[in-house]
Parts: structure tokens; C-alpha cells; sequence
């Protein structure tokens, strides 16, 4: 049975979950859950996803959620469809090397960065004031951790080495979103930052979901 893949089509989780499928030319059946109605919150939708959140997948009778638990799934799954992007288990300097990199991403991009899109993107959505000084400040702090990116891009093409991963993909939902919320800042750092995001930037993957995730695949 194809993959059931249950999300928002603009959720940042959603969006990196579809990337990797993009990535992996993986065929599935998507639903869409409409918070507006609260679907999220459903009991029924709940007895899956005991959060009430997007997004999770159902694939040879696995339930699975946890956006970046179903990219690593899907990568070790796929291994042999599309570019790797995760290395195999086997290879533990790779591992810890991929590991290292997907925590960089977490601890030091994704809960500031995301942070910085819920003041300036999401709060007006939901009727809220955005504080400017708040917005200020996080993109101060997110300009000291990409200094840091500058000096790991400029020993390797990649977060995680010389090899595209998920540690890189995983960037693009809220690094994206930060043009939205009002800064430019993935676009005006050092030579090494500036040449990596412009490539995931452009990757086919991300182009292909990056306006929402498409009903049904495209590929």
C-alpha cells in the first residue's frame, strides 16, 4: 500500500517530511488536515498523533510522527532511491558526523529561528502584536550562530561533511520563512553560508513544496 501522509500543507513539519520525499521520489497518498475546523485536535485524530500535531505517516502498517524521526525513517528506508542523505549506520565516524550536524541544526538554527518566524509571521496570523525588539534580538542571536556555519562551510561543502543530508534539508522550512518574517539574513552572510543556502535553496525538492505540499505527487 502506498504511503498515507497526514499533514497542513503549509506547515513547516509537513514541508520537511515532503522535501525528503521529493528527495526520494517516494510515492504517497496525502490528507490534509484542516486546523481551521480543529481536525488536529479530533479524537480520532488524536488516537494517532497523541499531540494533535502534523505531521505523521502510516507506511507498511508504521505509524510514524515526529517530523525529523519520519525523515530519518524514510532515508534509511530509500537508501537506494535518490541521494542518500543519511549514511548508513555501519559507518560510525559518518554517523556521528550526520548526528552532529542534525543537532547543530536543532539547538542552534531551528529554536531560534523558529522563534523569530512565530513573532514577525505567525503571531499576525493569529490576530497577535509582534514585538519588534523580541524579532531584533533573535536575529542578533541567529547572526552569532551562523558566524559558526561560516567557519564549518568553509572546511566542508555541508553541515554534516561533503555529502547533502538531512542535516541540511532540515534548514529550509524556517530558513525560508525568515525572508517572510522580514530579514535577510540567510542571504547576506560570508561566501560559505551564502553559497550553501542558495544551493538547498534551489534544490528541485524544495521548489516542488515550498509553495505547499501538492495533493498528489508530482514526480
Amino acid at each position: 500500500m502506498v504511503l498515507q501522509f497526514y499533514g497542513s500543507t503549509q506547515s513547516t513539519c509537513t514541508k520537511r517530511v515532503a522535501t525528503v520525499l521529493y528527495e526520494k521520489q517516494i510515492p504517497y497518498e496525502y490528507h490534509n488536515i484542516d486546523f481551521t475546523k480543529g481536525e488536529h485536535k479530533a479524537p480520532e485524530y488524536m488516537e494517532k498523533q497523541p499531540f494533535g500535531q502534523v505531521p505523521y505517516i502510516v507506511d507498511d502498517g508504521l505509524l510514524l510522527y515526529e517530523s525529523r524521526a519520519i525523515c530519518r525513517y524514510l532515508a534509511l528506508k530509500y537508501a537506494d532511491k535518490g541521494p542518500k542523505l543519511i549514511p548508513d549506520p555501519k559507518d560510525l565516524k559518518a554517523t556521528a558526523e550526520f548526528e552532529q550536524g542534525a543537532s547543530i541544526e536543532q539547538s542552534n538554527f531551528d529554536m531560534i529561528a523558529s522563534k523569530a518566524v512565530f513573532e514577525n509571521v505567525f503571531k499576525p496570523r493569529r490576530g497577535l502584536t509582534s514585538d519588534p525588539k523580541v524579532f531584533s534580538e533573535l536575529i542578533g542571536q541567529l547572526e552569532g550562530k551562523l558566524k559558526a556555519y561560516e567557519v564549518i562551510l568553509g572546511k566542508q561543502k555541508y553541515i554534516a561533511g561533503n555529502e547533502l543530508s538531512l542535516a541540511d534539508l532540515f534548514h529550509l522550512p524556517y530558513g525560508v520563512l525568515l525572508e517572510v518574517a522580514g530579514s535577510d539574513i540567510m542571504s547576506r552572510q560570508g561566501p560559505n553560508v551564502t553559497r550553501w543556502w542558495k544551493e538547498i535553496n534551489a534544490r528541485p525538492s524544495w521548489q516542488a513544496v515550498t509553495g505547499g505540499v501538492p495533493a498528489k505527487p508530482t514526480f
